[in-house]
């Protein structure tokens, strides 16, 4: 009798483990290639045991429309650009901000931008921010050449060439390049303008890259010399020892951008998992760590006064004014202006 009641009661407890599971699955974060690096949630993992699952996108089109066809996540996270196609899309829901203890200390700027804040709620937690420039190898191109975003449509540099895959990036380098700081007011003839630039760089394109890495691999091994990057690529080649720079004051300028997470609509994990890895992402070790080492600022306004001002001054983040000055800065667009950029760029890529 005892023997059995021993053994009802361990069975009992097996089923109920993945009973307890299954009230609880793993946290599944939809990102960009590189961020499950797991210095940005350490908390996270210290609490759970385990880091979060990831799925990868390779731009925010693609998640869209991955998400829009029925893929499930518990968060997103897409930049300024987007959000505001993504709440419209029914993909989103809020945040409580009485679960963010850092909440207040986020720059109130990047709190206000268009999108992130519907009808008084937060659908996006800003987290990440930097820009998109101009990126060389100083041993084979020039600074005077590296000057202007010109040198990218140069047949000099015929196949050395990489811009991403992604066609916020692609084409804010085109309005540059034809003299458009301020897309969101752009017309059709430049747009048409811009598609013409894209079209005259392509011949000059090795590659589209599609994550930091690969574009890094490329440059490190000199196939790529000059590049229309993220801050991460000059920022760890440098720290490895590759001659490279960042010409974020080219004369047409350079592209800025800031992204978060958003909670997505039918996430299956616990709203302390979500909740806790958005946290880890605020705290104070998060932001030294993405500006040292990715040469990315954070939205955590009271965690970056709190690094070396002379780490922020080599990056360019002692001024948030500074920085954006002369850019192209990644705002939402109309929805027909980016349909067709969406639907120029992949004709572009295969050579029409």
């Amino acid at each position: 009798m005892i023997s059995r009641l021993i053994l009802s009661t361990a069975l009992a407890g097996l089923l109920l483990v993945p009973a307890a599971r299954a009230a609880d699955p793993d946290l599944v974060v939809f990102d960009w290639s590189g961020y499950e690096d797991p210095e940005f949630y350490k908390s996270y993992t210290e609490k759970y045991g385990q880091p979060p699952q990831f799925s990868f996108f390779g731009d925010e089109e693609e998640a869209f429309q991955k998400l829009r066809a029925g893929f499930k996540a518990d968060l997103a996270h897409p930049c300024s650009q987007s959000v505001v196609k993504w709440h419209e899309a029914g993909l989103l829901e809020p945040f409580d901000t009485a679960r963010i203890p850092a909440w207040n200390d986020i720059m109130p700027g990047f709190k206000a931008m268009q999108g992130f804040v519907v009808d008084g709620k937060p659908y996006v937690i800003p987290l990440d921010w930097g820009a998109t420039a101009l990126t060389y190898r100083t041993d084979v191109v020039s600074a005077e050449d590296a000057s202007s975003l010109q040198i990218f449509a140069d047949p000099k540099y015929q196949g050395r060439i990489s811009i991403g895959d992604n066609v916020d990036d692609a084409y804010a380098l085109a309005f540059l390049a034809t003299g458009v700081r301020d897309w969101t007011k752009a017309t059709e003839a430049q747009l048409d303008a811009a598609s013409a630039f894209l079209r005259k760089v392509h011949p000059n394109v090795l590659t589209y890259w599609q994550d930091g890495a690969s574009l890094a691999q490329s440059m490190t091994s000199g196939e790529v010399v000059l590049a229309w990057a993220w801050n991460e690529t000059s920022t760890t080649l440098k720290g490895e020892g590759v001659p490279i720079a960042m010409n974020r004051d080219a004369k047409e300028g350079s592209s800025t951008w800031v992204c978060g997470y958003v909670n997505l609509v039918g996430g299956e994990a616990s709203d302390d998992r979500t909740y806790d890895f958005v946290n880890a992402w605020l705290e104070d070790r998060t932001a030294e760590y993405i500006v040292t080492a990715w040469g990315y600022g954070h939205s955590n306004g009271a965690a970056m006064k709190k690094i070396d001002a002379q780490a922020l001054a080599d990056s360019g983040f002692d001024n948030l004014d500074a920085y954006t000055d002369k850019t192209l800065w990644q705002a939402p667009l109309p929805a027909n202006l980016r349909e067709k950029m969406i639907a120029e760029f992949e004709k572009i890529k295969a050579g029409f």
